[in-house]
């Protein structure tokens, strides 16, 4: 399956009217480095057109904080968290591009929770497919896939929307 840039473009237009629907006051977006940070760059650029409010983007590196870190990865890079001194009662979006074992998010969550104790905190994924491994659901997805376990879902997305792809990949997925 192969998505267009439009097709994106409408997952992450809707999310945006989701989060101004939910009335969710003021909050700040944190994406996972890579795909979660660039996304959460568009949806604020977005809420700012529709509301005149620009949710401040910050962003985080998981990578010390995976389970597999030491068993599963050949060679960790490193992106790097910018996230305020203290997230004490702040409410946070947490932002990725792909929800898939739930393994990444819990390790945000515990990175986040270094940095304090938010007031809340959301899940908002672009991509939310089966095959968790861990009871995390998220609380606003742009689109939902069901796919075999063995399969890679990618994601290219671009803070100006250009050239923005959702590929999968049948088969090819290993989680070792």
């Amino acid at each position: 399956m192969f998505s267009t840039s439009s097709d994106i473009e409408n997952w992450v237009a809707s999310l945006a009217g989701k989060l101004v629907e939910a009335k969710l006051g003021e909050f700040i977006f944190v994406g996972i480095v890579r795909g979660g940070d660039v996304l959460a760059r568009r949806l604020s650029s977005l809420i700012e057109q529709q509301t005149g409010y620009s949710p401040p983007v910050y962003h985080i590196d998981i990578t010390l904080y995976r389970d597999d870190l030491y068993t599963g990865l050949e060679h960790p890079t490193f992106g790097g968290t910018h996230l305020p001194i203290s997230v004490d009662g702040t409410r946070i979006i947490l932002v990725d591009d792909v929800l898939f074992t739930g393994r990444t998010i819990r390790a945000a969550m515990q990175e986040i929770m270094d940095y304090g104790r938010p007031a809340w905190m959301k899940l908002l994924v672009l991509i939310d497919r089966n095959g968790r491994e861990l009871p995390i659901q998220p609380d606003f997805y742009g689109k939902q896939v069901h796919c075999a376990q063995s399969t890679k879902v990618r994601v290219e997305i671009s803070v100006d929307g250009h050239q923005d792809s959702l590929v999968i990949q049948e088969g090819i997925y290993d989680k070792s």
